[in-house]
């Protein structure tokens, strides 16, 4: 009896959900909020009560973390309105809790209850109390004291006012959250990162305290300051700048053009010779961890200052460009930009993309700049010969584009085709030998997870090659730059956190030009990139060098068989002789490389992590001292008679195939 064919799932209207409240928040979280752990539902708690001290109506915030897991964020602002909305008939403060798109922070015209906050998503609290399974808001404000709870983000305790007694503070905002693990990784806080959060407030608001209180560890820490920038940034460098601090603040006034009153920033540079830089920017007091278009205004103003004082002392040596990245790459600071209406990159608000604040950062920073250098011109000097240093240095290394954004993102190279993934643990890179070979592999290839970067000619030997020269081979600049790994030595602590792919895979021909390029990139890779090695990130792809085409037999039906090489192809043979077909009446061809095989072959033999053969690089039983000593007698430009003595000593080890 045939089975009856499924019935299609129904599409009509009824198939349309309309998702309201809060709803959206708890089905996707990740789109609202970092889903590791809970500091940034917090963090707009902390957000709101920072913009009552922006806005000059607070001078203290507490956040205290309690012993059953919640966490409370404490004020003494103007305290969240709690009559009825003129227009929705409900509480103003169960709307700010519980309705998406509800707060003050879109009142900007005159008079409006913030000129300057964090940012226009009009998510904020309600997204916290949607991933809490309790939350308790307290408002003093007026005379009276309101008061009501949440659960899962719907109203478990009606509101109920009362009027203040005399243990009532006058005004202020108490906020307590207790996160729903079932949103999280985790709900531990990340304390590291909440205190560093904590102390960049205090510092970002010259006279208000701020203060955290852990009930478990029974500590408590203050922070007030009044130094503001120069003191958090000296206290924050690893190294000592060469010369003093650059701080200055610029604001427009009410007859700017360009820009709303109060709009501008407040920074803090320090330019050292080693040493990590510390950078920070801030947007209305919010943490702008990805940068963004302030950090460009920065960035356009000190290249543009320099760069004029540089030209105006006519310090610049015959045939050295100087770039942004050359004064920018030893500069430590802290931005704190102040937007009307600043627009951000996602729900989190990491990275500011507001155009006019390029404009805006780089109006103030670039005159105050240049007038510092020409009234200190020793120092100017200084920082003059650290850029042009950087510019020489740069150009010695032949490196043909930036090696890193502003941002810190990779300049990726235009050849290479990425892959969708971001997991590291599952990507891979092929770097291929030719553009046609590279052309099969990019239509073969799983696009999810397998990137390919195809190489032209041969690739450098580079045994004997300086480090700081490696960049003027354009091909080693883009493998690096795509890897996300530095050159570095078998002694060194390369910075891994770029790495980009899990795999690294030399995909090759299977003749000899193709083991020549192999021993080429193992060669830069053995020498410039070993703790890829030592990580077992490098691997070597084997395609085969043969195809048998065998006809059909009895049951079996006809079948494509790959064999790597002769010995393989020899056991295929015999296999098909001893299943009875008649000898000659199998096909036997030969790939005279990776450019002839279709995509559809590639990806069969080669790519597909099922069918293909693909060989982790390992240094085997000598140590790095011992295969150095190996590959020098391979690979080093002096050493003919080393090489001739080894392979008369071991000639007769190697198949080669002519």
């Amino acid at each position: 009896m045939a089975t009856p064919p499924k019935t299609p799932p129904a599409y009509s209207e009824g198939s349309i959900r309309v998702l309201k409240g809060l709803e959206p928040v708890k089905q996707r979280p990740g789109m609202y909020t970092r889903t590791d752990n809970p500091l940034h539902i917090i963090q707009e708690v902390l957000d709101n009560a920072a913009d009552e001290a922006l806005a000059g109506y607070g001078k203290k915030i507490k956040v205290t973390m309690h012993a059953d897991g919640s966490v409370s964020v404490e004020d003494d602002g103007r305290g969240i309105p709690f009559g009825l909305h003129p227009e929705e008939g409900a509480p103003v403060i169960e709307l700010v809790y519980t309705r998406l798109h509800a707060g003050g922070k879109f009142d900007k015209g005159q008079g409006g209850a913030y000129s300057f906050s964090g940012g226009l998503h009009g998510v904020g609290v309600s997204v916290t109390n949607a991933l809490s399974t309790r939350l308790e808001v307290v408002s003093h404000r007026e005379g009276q004291v309101a008061q009501l709870a949440f659960a899962g983000g719907d109203v478990a305790e009606p509101l109920q006012i009362r009027a203040q007694t005399a243990g009532d503070r006058k005004q202020g905002t108490t906020v307590r959250a207790w996160p729903d693990a079932k949103y999280f990784e985790s709900v531990a806080f990340p304390l590291h990162e909440l205190t560093h959060l904590l102390r960049s407030k205090a510092v970002l608001m010259p006279g208000v305290t701020v203060t955290l209180v852990n009930e478990k560890a029974k500590d408590q820490q203050v922070w007030l300051y009044k130094g503001g920038l120069r003191d958090y940034l000296m206290q924050t460098l690893s190294a000592d700048p060469v010369i003093p601090l650059f701080e200055g603040a610029g604001h427009a006034d009410r007859n700017a053009d360009n820009f709303a009153e109060g709009e501008g920033a407040d920074w803090c540079v320090a330019f050292t010779e080693d040493g990590s830089p510390v950078r920070e920017s801030y947007v209305n007091l919010i943490p702008t961890s990805a940068g963004g278009t302030h950090e460009s205004g920065l960035r356009d103003g000190l290249f543009n200052a320099v760069k004029s004082f540089i030209e105006l002392h006519s310090l610049l040596p015959k045939g050295v460009k100087l770039l942004p990245e050359d004064v920018f790459a030893r500069a430590s600071y802290v931005l704190s930009a102040k937007v009307l209406d600043p627009q951000f990159q996602g729900q989190i608000k990491e990275r500011l993309n507001s155009r006019d604040a390029v404009r805006l950062v780089s109006s103030f920073v670039r005159p105050a700049l240049e007038l510092w250098l020409n009234q200190h011109v020793d120092y100017g000097r200084k920082l003059a010969e650290l850029a042009i240093k950087a510019a020489q240095t740069r150009q010695r290394a032949g490196q043909k584009v930036e090696k890193r954004k502003g941002s810190g993102v990779a300049v990726l190279p235009g050849k290479l085709t990425d892959c969708e993934s971001k997991d590291i643990s599952h990507n891979e890179v092929f770097l291929v030998e030719g553009d046609s070979a590279g052309g099969s592999a990019k239509m073969g290839r799983d696009k999810e997870s397998q990137a390919i970067l195809p190489l032209r000619g041969k690739v450098l030997n580079t045994w004997e090659v300086e480090r700081d020269r490696l960049f003027a081979n354009t091909e080693i600049h883009d493998i690096s730059v795509a890897i996300g790994v530095d050159p570095h030595g078998p002694a060194d602590t390369p910075d891994m956190s770029g790495l980009r792919y899990g795999k690294v895979c030399i995909l090759s021909d299977a003749d000899v030009d193709g083991s020549h390029i192999q021993v080429l990139l193992l060669t830069l890779f053995f020498r410039h990139f070993p703790k890829l090695i030592e990580a077992g990130h490098v691997y070597v792809a084997k395609p085969p060098l043969f195809r048998v085409d065998a006809p059909a037999r009895g049951k079996k039906p006809a079948a494509k068989q790959y064999a790597l090489d002769e010995g393989e192809l020899t056991a295929i043979l015999d296999k098909l002789r001893k299943d009875g077909v008649p000898e000659g009446k199998w096909t036997i061809s030969r790939f005279k490389g990776l450019g002839e095989m279709s995509a559809e072959q590639l990806w069969e033999t080669t790519l597909n992590p099922d069918t293909r053969r693909l060989l982790q690089v390992r240094l085997g039983r000598l140590d790095f001292m011992g295969t150095q000593g190996e590959i020098t007698k391979l690979m080093g430009k002096g050493e003919a008679a080393a090489r001739r003595e080894l392979m008369e000593l071991r000639a007769d080890d190697v198949d080669i195939d002519v």
